[in-house]
């Protein structure tokens, strides 16, 4: 049984195939239009998803991941609890409803029959509710036979946190905190407060936390979140804006925090670093007590998480350090990309009752280390690179190969790295990378600045070895999809570190042996690296041990700020020639800076909006 999964329409768009509970393919759309979040149909992933398919009849159903008519019974209803406010809002939004949204369904079921043009699809068209698909990607793929699901995100149709329990194929929803009351939009709030972009910049806000202190902590406690024992929180709307539309906050808020939201690009000054550790310590307040009393209220010793707030590695990092469960999965593409795959699934085991086999090792999951997207033959690859007009070496040999990108980064060279299927999630994990040595003080700044364009305080994680881990980081459990920040060990810290340092001075510190992957609080948001899933990957590594001593490469993502990760070869080499990346390297194919044609340098920053 073959069934399509849909996410679409507000952000992060995309697409997941299923065979049999199998994940054959998931791909986000914004890699495909380069247009980063991108909200419309997913054409293009869907196209690609259809191509693991002979024939696209053999689709039996395709799913879409909410509830269009229940989501439209919240914002009217909250547009009424808030009348006469917002009214700019509701004149605004309600007919877009009453033409195009409310009748999403009918949409849906149009736009998914042209992607079978030729075909007269007769499958099934069902829908989900947000939060069960963001359960069901959550619990499905995990390794786990019973788990306590927490989703935690902006708002689906009404909830904003829920929890079920997964057992077998059973995903049985238990409670739910509903709109307005949401952690995920009480971070966005402050997100927008502090001047980055909602829905794209929450990773900033997290990032930039460690470099301030949480003065604030208890001013949010004490007026924003009302926050109980057992983790249920309830918002002062008072000063909020969200449920009229206008804004995420309003001017009580700026009073409440003595000035105006910081405007996007200008100077970052204490004031926002502390305001940053303050709401960062607040959410990990808040999801350290939800999942403690869940543990005591449910019996099981496996914990899942997704939604949104689930990327926030730093809050995940704790309830690991804690042990309040034994086992944490997360989603790796726990956004709503991954509401895709959790509506596939969902519609898989819970509508056509199908029955749950998991794999035989107890710690592997069925996600295929998330490496589900569109790949590109050797062959396929150096035709298209060529075409685009690169020089290029062709190397038969693995091995030369990798023992050469070892040698030059260990020379201190920034690698563009694609290499096979490309990751489904927001995280790059070694098939669209930019690696680079974690050994030199300077890498992270000239990383952020001169490859990425983005701003300095923006860490870095490092990809190491797995059998090297705890060697090297306070961690004792796997770690293959960047989703868990932890220390970085004693014995690889400096001694005699500078702790006068303050605000984005800390940035000159020298902290560790691996300085460019250890952030200013001596912790890092780490990728074990399994020979299993990624072996190429694994094994540059290896030949970068043998070279340096160091099982550690940093990875972050092949692009540049605002644009989506590279899909193609083409992308790969115009983000290659656009920025100040000295090789590249696609499948078997060799290229160096210096040997490019220098009329095909360009500077292309521009042509993507800030995140």
């Amino acid at each position: 049984m073959k069934i399509l999964g849909i996410s679409a329409f507000y952000h992060d768009s995309a697409a997941a195939l299923i065979d049999q509970g199998v994940i054959l393919a998931a791909a986000q759309e914004e890699r495909f239009t380069r247009k980063k979040h991108f909200a419309g149909f997913p054409q293009q992933a869907i196209q690609f998803c259809l191509k693991h398919c002979q024939d696209p009849t053999e689709i039996d159903a395709v799913v879409f991941y909410e509830k269009p008519f229940r989501k439209f019974n919240r914002l009217l209803q909250m547009h009424l609890s808030v009348a006469p406010h917002g009214i700019e809002s509701f004149v605004a939004s309600i007919p877009l409803w009453l033409r195009k949204k409310l009748f999403q369904g009918t949409e849906v079921a149009r736009r998914v029959k042209n992607c079978f043009p030729e075909a007269n699809w007769q499958g099934e068209l069902l829908f989900t509710e947000h939060h069960q698909a963001h359960a069901a990607s959550a619990f499905y793929p995990s390794p786990f036979q019973d788990a306590v699901v927490l989703t935690m995100d902006g708002v689906g149709e009404w909830a904003t946190t829920s929890c079920a329990l997964g057992n077998g194929n059973q995903l049985k929803p238990k409670k739910q905190i509903s709109f307005p009351h949401s952690i995920g939009l009480l971070y966005s709030a402050f997100t927008a407060y502090l001047g980055f972009r909602i829905n794209s910049g929450e990773y900033k806000v997290m990032g930039l936390a460690p470099y301030g202190q949480p003065k604030y902590k208890e001013l949010i406690l004490s007026k924003l979140v009302d926050l109980k024992e057992d983790g249920s929180f309830r918002l002062n709307q008072r000063f909020f804006n969200y449920c009229n539309g206008l804004s995420m906050t309003n001017d009580a808020f700026d009073e409440l925090f003595d000035g105006k939201p910081r405007k996007s690009e200008s100077q970052l000054t204490q004031r926002e670093m502390d305001i940053a550790a303050s709401i960062q310590a607040v959410t990990e307040e808040i999801v350290l007590r939800i999942a403690r009393h869940l543990s005591k209220e449910y019996s099981s010793e496996n914990l899942c998480l997704a939604g949104g707030v689930a990327l926030n590695c730093v809050a995940n990092g704790k309830i690991l350090r804690e042990k309040i469960f034994k086992q944490v999965w997360v989603q790796p593409a726990a956004g709503d990309a991954g509401g895709a795959l959790g509506a596939a699934l969902a519609a898989y085991y819970q509508h056509y009752g199908h029955q749950r086999e998991l794999k035989s090792s107890t710690s592997s999951d069925s996600m295929q280390g998330c490496y589900l997207g569109p790949s590109f033959s050797s062959h396929e690859a150096k035709q298209r690179l060529v075409n685009v007009g690169a020089k290029l070496r062709y190397v038969a040999s693995e091995k030369i190969l990798l023992k050469e990108v070892a040698q030059k980064l260990a020379n201190g060279l920034a690698v563009g790295w694609f290499q096979g299927s490309m990751e489904y999630g927001p995280r790059a994990l070694g098939a669209r990378s930019i690696l680079a040595s974690p050994t030199l003080q300077e890498m992270q700044t000239v990383l952020n600045l001169k490859i990425k364009f983005r701003e300095s305080f923006r860490p870095f994680a490092p990809a190491i070895l797995a059998e090297y881990a705890s060697e090297w980081f306070e961690i004792d459990r796997d770690s293959p999809y960047m989703l868990f920040v932890t220390k970085v060990n004693h014995s690889k810290l400096l001694t005699g570190q500078d702790i006068s340092a303050t605000g984005l001075e800390k940035l000159k510190v020298q902290r560790s042996v691996i300085p460019a992957v250890t952030h200013v609080d001596n912790t890092a948001r780490i990728q074990t690296v399994h020979r299993k899933t990624n072996p190429k990957f694994h094994q540059l590594l290896s030949y970068f041990f043998e070279e340096t001593g160091c099982p550690i490469l940093i990875n972050t993502s092949f692009n540049i700020r605002g644009e989506p990760i590279v899909c193609t070869p083409e992308d790969a080499f115009r983000c290659f020639m656009g920025t100040n990346l000295d090789l590249l390297v696609v499948e078997d194919c060799i290229m160096d800076k210096s040997d490019q044609e220098q009329k095909l340098m360009i500077s292309y920053q521009d042509s993507f909006e800030l995140d």
